[in-house]
C-alpha cells in the first residue's frame, strides 16, 4: 500500500507564500518604482489573493523594505569567499561568478535597488551606512591583508567593490543597453557566458591574478 506524502507544514507553506510575494514584487517595483506599485499588481503576479499578501506585509512599504533587505543579503552573501585563509584567485573568481548569476537571474532585484539608490536611498540608505559600510571594511582588510602578505599588488581595497559592483550589476541595470548594442531583444546564454569570461578576466588582470 501507498503512503500519501506528508501535507506541507505552515512554515512550509508561509516560507513559500513570502518567497513568491517578494519575487513578484521584485517585477514590480523594478517595472513601475515604488509610487507607482500597487499590492493588488503584485497579489496578482504572485497568483495569490491580495488579503494574503495584507497578511505578510501589512502595507506597500514594509513590503518593499523586506524586497531591499532581501536584496542586499543575497548580494553580500557571495563575500564569505573572502577570508584571510582563502586563495585570493579563487575567492575572487567566486565573487565575481556569484555577482554576475545574480543579475542574471534576477536582474529586478538589482534595478530595485538601483532604483532606490537613484533616488537618495530613503528606505535602505541606514542600512547602507551600517551593515554594508561594515562589510567593505572588512572584506577589504581582507584583501590589504593579501597584499600585504604578496598575494596581491597593491590595489586600493575598497573601490575594488565599487568597481566589481558596477562591472557586473551594469548587466542588469542597463540591460537595455546591452541589448540595443547588441542587436538583441533577449541576452542569450552564449551572451552571458561572454559576459561573464569578459568581466572575471578583466577583475583577475586587474588584480594581477590573470
Amino acid at each position: 500500500m501507498t503512503t500519501a506524502p506528508p501535507a506541507p507544514r505552515k512554515g512550509q507553506i508561509r516560507q513559500a507564500n513570502e518567497a513568491a510575494i517578494l519575487r513578484a514584487a521584485e517585477q514590480v517595483f523594478a517595472r513601475t518604482g515604488f509610487q507607482g506599485a500597487t499590492m493588488a499588481e503584485i497579489a496578482e503576479v504572485a497568483g495569490l489573493p491580495k488579503a494574503n499578501l495584507h497578511y505578510y506585509f501589512g502595507h506597500k512599504r514594509e513590503l518593499y523594505q523586506a524586497v531591499l533587505d532581501a536584496v542586499l543579503a543575497d548580494w553580500l552573501d557571495p563575500t564569505d569567499a573572502l577570508v584571510p585563509e582563502a586563495d585570493p584567485r579563487e575567492a575572487l573568481s567566486h565573487y565575481v561568478r556569484r555577482k554576475m548569476a545574480l543579475s542574471r537571474e534576477r536582474p529586478d532585484a538589482s534595478r530595485v535597488f538601483a532604483n532606490e539608490l537613484l533616488h537618495g536611498a530613503p528606505v535602505v540608505g541606514e542600512a547602507l551606512r551600517g551593515h554594508l559600510h561594515a562589510m567593505v571594511r572588512d572584506k577589504a582588510a581582507v584583501l590589504d591583508g593579501w597584499i600585504a602578505e604578496g598575494r596581491l599588488p597593491p590595489l586600493d581595497s575598497t573601490h575594488l567593490f565599487f568597481t566589481l559592483w558596477a562591472m557586473t550589476q551594469t548587466y542588469a541595470d542597463f540591460d537595455v543597453q546591452i541589448r540595443a548594442v547588441l542587436g538583441r531583444e533577449t541576452l542569450t546564454a552564449e551572451d552571458h557566458a561572454r559576459a561573464e569570461a569578459h568581466v572575471l578576466g578583466m577583475v583577475l588582470k586587474g588584480c594581477g591574478l590573470g
